[in-house]
């Protein structure tokens, strides 16, 4: 009988060799095991903040937590069994910003819709990666714009945060002013924010996880938040979001959602390509400065959970930096992501704990991601006039619009008409001429953002 046992485990620990070459990279199972955990916990803010702000937009926020802890689950395995990597999928904090706030609550388009957008977007990034034809995409935009996209973003996502957490309100003289500071919600969103922003510069794994708690139950103690009837509890129905994209695909075809449609392409195309590579890097994968094959992979499993999570109910998914993390802590085959979609598994029996997560409480979160996302700035080459004028359009109206499809327009408008009259149109390439018709029919048929 022992000699049987012997011999299963023996077959279990061949099928885990084979599977995720676990020896062969260095590692161990309980390396691996502790490497999701904490990339898990680095990441787990996304539980709560998603279904916060999705909420906003009017999304069932026991529907959208299902749909993210899912949405984990199936980026995770498939980055475990496809690309073999230690990187985290899930949906990415930024673009369900811009689902919320410029498109659905500014542009005034229904949640259903939107999220149909966001499925077409996953169908166009998953046959671009399958015609390996996103060097082309990547080389039709200057550099400059691309860098500039990510600040506009940045700006935008952080001077929402500011507006969430009540610390920027609106003024008649001056459009935007200071709080008066008597509002005792502002106070917490002020408390959280130091604490993240403390636990980030002290480099403490998880600080946003971490901080968003600290937050919360702050908010709790001071009464500013009601406590919580339960902790754990059954998984809420996944009903109010389920197929809901696919159902409302037929609304998509205008040139509004257009716009919406690409914006989401390109910002979940260039984010999870950057942050692939980066991680790649920081866990020795790139020899020689060249890709391993695996990273075709990697943005293939991103594309797959990216389709999966519009079919749920959430916006675009992302390779997670907070994968760092467990790379850390040794992680290097994909195991770790194996672990972490277990943890999502495990946190779909705590969605109680969203009623504590309130906007003041995801507001600092906000402001500290738009932060992240200023490091782009330092990609633009200011010397270049015709292109890096176009990026400070795109940087400046952006969050001063309040609409980040307006802000790219201003800048791919400009963008061939500064390098015409530099008398470098030929380096313009075809897909921007059309960009530029594009987003100039479009600030011309889009109606005026409403004052909610």
């Amino acid at each position: 009988m022992d000699k049987n046992i012997d011999i299963a485990t023996e077959t279990r620990t061949n099928w885990f060799e084979r599977q995720f070459k676990i020896k062969a990279s260095g590692s161990t199972i309980k390396t691996e095991i502790i490497a999701g955990i904490t990339t898990f916990i680095a990441m787990s803010y996304i539980l709560f903040v998603n279904p916060t702000i999705l909420g906003d937009a009017g999304l069932d926020k026991g529907a959208v937590f299902v749909a993210t802890a899912l949405t984990g689950v199936v980026g995770c395995l498939a980055t475990a069994f496809i690309a073999n990597y230690p990187i985290a999928v899930a949906p990415g904090l930024g673009s369900n910003a811009f689902f919320a706030y410029p498109v659905v609550l500014g542009m005034g388009i229904p949640w259903q819709t939107a999220l149909a957008g966001v499925f077409v977007a996953s169908l166009l990034f998953m046959l671009v990666t399958v015609l390996k034809v996103r060097e082309v995409v990547i080389n039709a935009i200057p550099t400059n714009l691309k860098a500039a996209m990510a600040v506009g973003i940045g700006l935008f996502i952080a001077f929402t945060g500011l507006k969430q957490g009540g610390i920027v309100v609106g003024s008649a003289k001056s459009f935007v002013t200071i709080t008066s500071w008597s509002d005792p919600h502002v106070w917490l969103t002020v408390f959280g924010l130091i604490v993240t922003v403390a636990l980030l510069a002290r480099k403490v794994p998880g600080a946003l996880f971490i901080g968003l708690a600290a937050t919360a139950i702050m908010g709790v103690v001071t009464g500013l938040i009601a406590m919580p009837h339960s902790i754990i509890a059954s998984i809420p129905s996944l009903a109010p979001t389920f197929g809901v994209s696919i159902m409302n695909i037929h609304n998509v075809f205008n040139v509004q959602m257009a716009v919406v449609i690409l914006v989401f392409f390109f910002s979940v195309f260039f984010d999870t390509t950057g942050t692939v590579i980066g991680l790649a890097q920081q866990a020795g994968f790139i020899k020689d400065n060249k890709m391993p094959k695996e990273v075709g992979k990697a943005l293939f499993t991103d594309s797959t959970s990216m389709i999966a999570g519009s079919v749920f109910g959430s916006t675009p998914t992302a390779c997670y930096i907070e994968s760092s993390t467990g790379i850390a802590a040794g992680g290097r085959p994909g195991f770790t992501a194996v672990v972490v979609a277990i943890m999502f598994v495990l946190s779909l029996f705590f969605s109680p704990l969203l009623a504590v997560v309130t906007s003041q409480v995801t507001a600092p979160i906000l402001i500290i991601v738009g932060s992240f996302m200023m490091k782009s700035i330092a990609n633009i080459d200011w010397s270049e006039f015709e292109t890096s004028f176009a990026a400070f359009m795109i940087i400046l109206c952006v969050p001063l619009t309040y609409n980040i499809s307006y802000g790219l327009a201003f800048g791919l408008i400009t963008y061939p008409i500064t390098t015409i009259a530099a008398d470098k149109g030929k380096k313009v390439h075809p897909i921007m001429y059309v960009a530029a018709l594009l987003f100039l029919l479009l600030l011309f048929t889009m109606h005026e953002l409403p004052t909610k």
